[in-house]
């Protein structure tokens, strides 16, 4: 599927991967905003409101926020994940 089908899947709570991805168990889902609590050592940032966010679970099992390349945005391999 197209990327734009993989963006409304994980609109719908879907997580969504491309087939030619190598890493194992890797896969994206959307964050909503406000949904993440978070302090920093940054003064002034702590308790602002969060948007909306793509994130990407990597094959080392961490969290990160993520952005599409072009090669992601016009490929066709995107499928839902289990």
């Amino acid at each position: 599927m197209s990327f734009g089908n993989a963006t409304e899947k994980m609109k719908l709570g879907d997580k969504v991967a491309r087939k030619g991805w190598n890493g194992k168990g890797m896969f994206l889902f959307l964050i909503c905003g406000n949904a993440w609590e978070f302090t920093t050592d940054v003064s002034g940032v702590d308790g602002i409101e969060t948007l909306p966010f793509i994130c990407m679970k990597t094959a080392d099992n961490k969290l990160v926020p993520w952005l599409a390349s072009q090669t992601d945005v016009i490929a066709d391999d995107w499928c839902v994940v289990e």
